[in-house]
Protein backbone atom coordinates (compact mmCIF):
# COMPACT_ATOMS: atom_id res chain seq x y z
CA UNK A 1 0.00 0.00 0.00
CA UNK A 2 0.88 3.51 -0.75
CA UNK A 3 0.49 6.30 1.90
CA UNK A 4 0.52 10.40 1.29
CA UNK A 5 1.38 12.60 4.01
CA UNK A 6 0.28 16.33 2.97
CA UNK A 7 0.80 19.10 4.71
CA UNK A 8 -0.91 22.32 4.74
CA UNK A 9 0.92 25.69 5.42
CA UNK A 10 1.85 28.55 7.71
CA UNK A 11 -1.72 29.43 9.19
CA UNK A 12 -3.74 27.73 6.87
CA UNK A 13 -5.78 24.54 6.75
CA UNK A 14 -5.94 21.45 5.02
CA UNK A 15 -8.45 23.36 2.48
CA UNK A 16 -5.73 24.50 0.91
CA UNK A 17 -4.49 21.39 -0.38
CA UNK A 18 -7.83 19.68 -0.62
CA UNK A 19 -8.51 20.08 -4.37
CA UNK A 20 -5.22 17.82 -4.86
CA UNK A 21 -5.89 15.28 -2.61
CA UNK A 22 -9.66 14.69 -3.85
CA UNK A 23 -7.88 14.57 -7.51
CA UNK A 24 -5.28 12.00 -6.25
CA UNK A 25 -8.00 10.25 -4.24
CA UNK A 26 -10.01 9.71 -7.39
CA UNK A 27 -7.52 8.39 -9.35
CA UNK A 28 -5.86 5.36 -6.58
CA UNK A 29 -6.51 3.76 -3.99
CA UNK A 30 -3.48 5.52 -1.59
CA UNK A 31 -4.05 5.73 2.30
CA UNK A 32 -4.10 10.10 2.92
CA UNK A 33 -3.24 12.11 6.02
CA UNK A 34 -4.02 15.30 6.04
CA UNK A 35 -3.74 16.75 9.83
CA UNK A 36 -4.59 19.84 11.02
CA UNK A 37 -0.87 21.20 12.58
CA UNK A 38 -1.29 22.57 15.70
CA UNK A 39 -2.80 25.95 16.39
CA UNK A 40 -4.51 25.84 12.82
CA UNK A 41 -7.72 25.39 11.32
CA UNK A 42 -10.64 27.56 10.78
CA UNK A 43 -10.54 29.02 14.25
CA UNK A 44 -6.64 29.91 14.17
CA UNK A 45 -5.16 29.44 17.58
CA UNK A 46 -1.41 30.48 17.50
CA UNK A 47 -0.69 32.12 20.43
CA UNK A 48 2.10 29.88 22.74
CA UNK A 49 2.76 27.24 19.62
CA UNK A 50 6.24 26.49 18.97
CA UNK A 51 7.62 25.59 15.76
CA UNK A 52 8.70 22.16 17.08
CA UNK A 53 4.97 21.04 17.65
CA UNK A 54 4.25 21.64 13.95
CA UNK A 55 7.24 19.11 13.31
CA UNK A 56 6.15 16.82 15.65
CA UNK A 57 2.47 16.53 14.83
CA UNK A 58 3.64 15.36 11.01
CA UNK A 59 5.77 13.34 12.22
CA UNK A 60 3.44 11.28 13.92
CA UNK A 61 1.41 11.07 10.98
CA UNK A 62 3.92 9.86 8.87
CA UNK A 63 5.04 7.24 11.54
CA UNK A 64 1.57 6.13 11.43
CA UNK A 65 1.27 5.65 7.50
CA UNK A 66 4.95 4.20 7.87
CA UNK A 67 4.02 1.70 9.90
CA UNK A 68 1.22 0.14 7.48
CA UNK A 69 2.23 1.64 3.87
CA UNK A 70 5.15 -0.19 1.96
CA UNK A 71 6.14 3.51 0.31
CA UNK A 72 5.28 6.82 1.86
CA UNK A 73 4.75 10.05 -0.50
CA UNK A 74 5.25 13.53 1.17
CA UNK A 75 3.45 16.79 -0.77
CA UNK A 76 3.84 20.14 1.49
CA UNK A 77 2.32 23.06 0.93
CA UNK A 78 3.81 26.70 1.83
CA UNK A 79 4.98 26.00 5.36
CA UNK A 80 4.28 22.56 4.89
CA UNK A 81 6.79 22.18 2.26
CA UNK A 82 9.64 22.95 4.13
CA UNK A 83 7.81 20.69 7.28
CA UNK A 84 8.08 17.77 4.29
CA UNK A 85 11.65 18.33 3.57
CA UNK A 86 12.50 18.25 7.06
CA UNK A 87 10.46 14.58 7.18
CA UNK A 88 12.00 13.61 3.78
CA UNK A 89 15.46 13.81 5.62
CA UNK A 90 14.62 11.77 8.85
CA UNK A 91 12.45 8.95 7.58
CA UNK A 92 12.30 6.65 4.66
CA UNK A 93 9.93 8.38 2.23
CA UNK A 94 9.88 7.58 -1.50
CA UNK A 95 8.88 10.77 -3.04
CA UNK A 96 8.44 14.56 -2.28
CA UNK A 97 5.84 17.59 -3.66
CA UNK A 98 7.06 20.78 -2.49
CA UNK A 99 3.70 23.48 -3.44
CA UNK A 100 4.75 26.89 -3.23
CA UNK A 101 7.17 26.23 -0.52
CA UNK A 102 8.42 28.98 1.94
CA UNK A 103 12.01 28.79 2.12
CA UNK A 104 11.76 32.58 1.86
CA UNK A 105 8.32 34.46 3.05
CA UNK A 106 6.23 37.25 1.71
CA UNK A 107 6.62 38.71 -2.15
CA UNK A 108 6.81 42.27 -1.65
CA UNK A 109 6.11 43.52 -5.49
CA UNK A 110 3.12 40.37 -5.71
CA UNK A 111 1.87 41.57 -2.73
CA UNK A 112 1.67 45.69 -3.79
CA UNK A 113 -0.16 44.47 -6.56
CA UNK A 114 -2.54 42.11 -5.02
CA UNK A 115 -3.29 45.21 -2.32
CA UNK A 116 -3.70 47.39 -5.70
CA UNK A 117 -6.45 44.97 -6.69
CA UNK A 118 -8.31 45.29 -3.65
CA UNK A 119 -7.87 49.29 -3.45
CA UNK A 120 -9.68 48.80 -6.84
CA UNK A 121 -12.14 46.72 -5.41
CA UNK A 122 -12.54 49.06 -2.48
CA UNK A 123 -13.44 52.02 -4.92
CA UNK A 124 -15.91 49.87 -7.22
CA UNK A 125 -17.80 48.79 -3.59
CA UNK A 126 -17.02 45.15 -4.36
CA UNK A 127 -14.07 45.51 -1.54
CA UNK A 128 -16.60 41.97 0.36
CA UNK A 129 -16.07 40.34 -2.90
CA UNK A 130 -12.84 39.90 -3.11
CA UNK A 131 -11.20 36.94 -1.78
CA UNK A 132 -7.69 37.80 -1.33
CA UNK A 133 -8.84 40.98 0.95
CA UNK A 134 -10.64 38.38 3.20
CA UNK A 135 -7.50 35.78 3.44
CA UNK A 136 -5.23 38.46 3.94
CA UNK A 137 -7.50 40.08 6.78
CA UNK A 138 -7.81 37.02 8.38
CA UNK A 139 -4.47 35.96 8.36
CA UNK A 140 -3.31 39.57 9.74
CA UNK A 141 -5.82 39.72 12.50
CA UNK A 142 -5.38 36.27 14.05
CA UNK A 143 -1.78 36.11 13.89
CA UNK A 144 0.38 36.94 16.72
CA UNK A 145 3.69 38.49 16.00
CA UNK A 146 4.76 34.93 18.35
CA UNK A 147 3.54 32.73 15.72
CA UNK A 148 5.45 34.69 12.51
CA UNK A 149 8.49 34.26 14.54
CA UNK A 150 7.96 30.78 15.24
CA UNK A 151 7.53 30.15 11.42
CA UNK A 152 11.12 32.07 10.54
CA UNK A 153 12.34 30.06 12.95
CA UNK A 154 11.29 26.38 11.69
CA UNK A 155 12.27 27.88 7.95
CA UNK A 156 15.57 28.72 9.08
CA UNK A 157 16.46 25.49 11.43
CA UNK A 158 15.63 23.50 7.95
CA UNK A 159 17.18 25.59 5.22
CA UNK A 160 20.92 23.75 6.29
CA UNK A 161 19.19 20.04 5.64
CA UNK A 162 17.99 21.15 2.21
CA UNK A 163 20.99 19.48 1.05
CA UNK A 164 20.49 16.27 2.37
CA UNK A 165 17.47 15.16 0.23
CA UNK A 166 17.96 12.29 -1.88
CA UNK A 167 14.49 11.30 -2.97
CA UNK A 168 13.22 12.48 -6.27
CA UNK A 169 11.36 16.03 -5.53
CA UNK A 170 9.11 17.94 -7.89
CA UNK A 171 8.87 21.75 -7.04
CA UNK A 172 6.29 23.96 -8.32
CA UNK A 173 5.12 27.43 -7.79
CA UNK A 174 2.92 29.90 -9.16
CA UNK A 175 4.25 32.72 -11.03
CA UNK A 176 1.83 35.76 -9.31
CA UNK A 177 2.49 34.36 -5.82
CA UNK A 178 2.46 37.27 -3.11
CA UNK A 179 2.83 35.41 -0.22
CA UNK A 180 6.10 33.98 -1.15
CA UNK A 181 8.54 35.13 -3.63
CA UNK A 182 9.15 33.48 -7.16
CA UNK A 183 13.06 32.89 -5.73
CA UNK A 184 11.43 30.30 -3.31
CA UNK A 185 11.26 27.50 -6.02
CA UNK A 186 14.87 28.15 -7.65
CA UNK A 187 16.13 28.44 -3.90
CA UNK A 188 15.17 24.55 -3.46
CA UNK A 189 15.72 23.35 -6.73
CA UNK A 190 19.33 24.37 -6.41
CA UNK A 191 20.07 23.44 -2.71
CA UNK A 192 17.86 20.37 -2.66
CA UNK A 193 20.53 17.66 -2.59
CA UNK A 194 19.11 14.97 -5.36
CA UNK A 195 19.55 15.11 -8.81
CA UNK A 196 16.44 13.35 -9.47
CA UNK A 197 14.62 17.09 -9.21
CA UNK A 198 11.71 18.56 -11.34
CA UNK A 199 10.49 22.45 -11.30
CA UNK A 200 7.45 23.85 -12.84
CA UNK A 201 6.08 27.53 -12.42
CA UNK A 202 2.22 27.62 -12.79
CA UNK A 203 1.36 30.82 -14.99
CA UNK A 204 -1.58 33.27 -13.35
CA UNK A 205 -1.50 31.45 -10.17
CA UNK A 206 -1.17 33.02 -6.86
CA UNK A 207 0.22 31.40 -4.02
CA UNK A 208 -2.97 28.79 -3.28
CA UNK A 209 -1.97 26.76 -6.12
CA UNK A 210 -3.83 24.02 -5.43
CA UNK A 211 -7.23 26.14 -6.00
CA UNK A 212 -5.65 28.41 -8.89
CA UNK A 213 -7.23 28.10 -12.92
CA UNK A 214 -4.76 25.50 -14.10
CA UNK A 215 -4.85 23.30 -11.09
CA UNK A 216 -5.60 20.31 -13.65
CA UNK A 217 -2.44 20.56 -15.27
CA UNK A 218 -0.58 20.74 -12.45
CA UNK A 219 -2.27 18.19 -10.62
CA UNK A 220 -1.84 15.63 -13.72
CA UNK A 221 1.84 16.56 -13.41
CA UNK A 222 2.02 15.59 -9.91
CA UNK A 223 0.37 12.71 -10.40
CA UNK A 224 2.71 11.41 -13.31
CA UNK A 225 5.60 12.30 -11.30
CA UNK A 226 4.00 10.18 -8.20
CA UNK A 227 3.17 7.49 -10.64
CA UNK A 228 6.16 7.07 -12.32
CA UNK A 229 8.91 4.05 -11.92
CA UNK A 230 12.08 6.11 -12.77
CA UNK A 231 12.71 9.28 -11.12
CA UNK A 232 11.80 12.61 -12.29
CA UNK A 233 13.65 13.84 -15.59
CA UNK A 234 16.61 16.33 -14.10
CA UNK A 235 16.07 19.98 -15.98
Amino acid sequence: MIGCLCIHGFTGSPFEIEPLVSYLQERTDWEFSIPTLPGHGETLSLKGIRYKQWIEHAEKELQMLLEKCDEVYLIGFSMGGIIASYLAVHYPVTKLVLLSAAAYYVNPRQLAADIGLMVKDAVAGSLLENELFHRYKRKIISTPLSATIQFRRLVASIRPLLKQIQIPTFIAQGEEDGIVPLKSARYLYDKIGTNHKDIKYVSNSGHLICHCDKREQLFSDVFQFLKADEPAEVI
